[in-house]
């Protein structure tokens, strides 16, 4: 079932067209990878479906219905969360605190309720067969690459995410990490959430994503079935917009910021 759905957006910035009539769409249960050359459109895009960015014209559709996304906390209360490549962690703070950040528990005595975000906390990674953080006391500044990541994508989780961006998670990660990782995207899909991942590593695409988006200069040059492309028709597709019979019928330069 379809989750978010693009229809016709469009977004410039002055004279720069940064995406042109995108049409996307995101399942539950899929990790729908998002790909493209620098400057492609990949991080408007993903601004727009975040609040972060208004879209100039077309549609956004979370289950169906059109929404109107002023701010990232209208994307918050929709389900839509996005893992930014920097983590957005703090670093001085436990995994609690991280996980918690923003959305504190507050008990009755109007102090923090340590108790139970220590213990949803833990219930969330034990419910993504987390391994590899041995406490959630640890400082963050403690933990590997991997562990982060596992921490930023764990906090999406624990607000019952619908939708869930993931921005490079595995840049600047070792083989070990780069597998842990992925697999953690692939639990996640399997939990119903509807997974999104941006990523040029065309090897962990090619692994992990169900469907496959590409962008070409700000147009969605095509969306496929993993299944149904090569590695070899992606990355056609990534740096002229064509591949064959599939993908934009001209590449033109319309000068798309990243």
């Amino acid at each position: 079932m379809t989750i978010l759905e693009l229809r016709g957006v469009g977004k410039s910035f002055g004279p720069v067209v940064a995406l042109r009539s995108v049409d996307f769409r995101a399942a539950a249960g899929d990790v729908t990878a998002l790909v493209g050359d620098n400057g492609a459109g990949k991080s408007t895009l993903v601004k727009c479906i975040g609040g972060i960015h208004r879209i100039d014209e077309g549609e956004i559709l979370v289950e169906g219905t059109a929404q109107h996304l002023h701010e990232p906390r209208d994307a918050a209360h929709l389900g839509i969360e996005i893992v930014h490549q920097d983590l957005a962690l703090c670093d001085n703070l436990d995994v609690v605190g991280n996980m918690f950040l923003g959305r504190e528990r507050i008990g009755r005595l109007h102090t923090l309720d340590e108790n139970t975000m220590e213990r949803m906390a833990g219930e969330t990674l034990t419910s993504l067969s987390v391994r590899t953080v041995r406490s959630v006391r640890q400082k963050v500044a403690s933990l590997s690459g991997g562990q982060r990541q596992t921490v930023a994508i764990a906090k999406s989780v624990l607000w019952s995410s619908k939708i869930v961006i993931l921005d490079e998670p595995t840049a600047a990660l070792g083989v070990a990490q780069t597998e842990h990782v992925l697999e953690l995207v692939r639990r996640l899909a399997d939990r119903g959430v509807a997974v999104v991942l941006v990523s040029h590593n065309m090897n962990d695409v090619m692994q992990v994503a169900d469907s496959i988006a590409v962008l070409f200069l700000g147009r969605m040059a095509t969306q496929v079935r993993r299944s149904d492309v090569t590695q070899t028709q992606v990355v056609e597709l990534i740096t002229s917009g064509r591949s064959g019979d599939l993908g934009l019928p001209g590449a033109e330069s319309i000068g798309a910021p990243a």
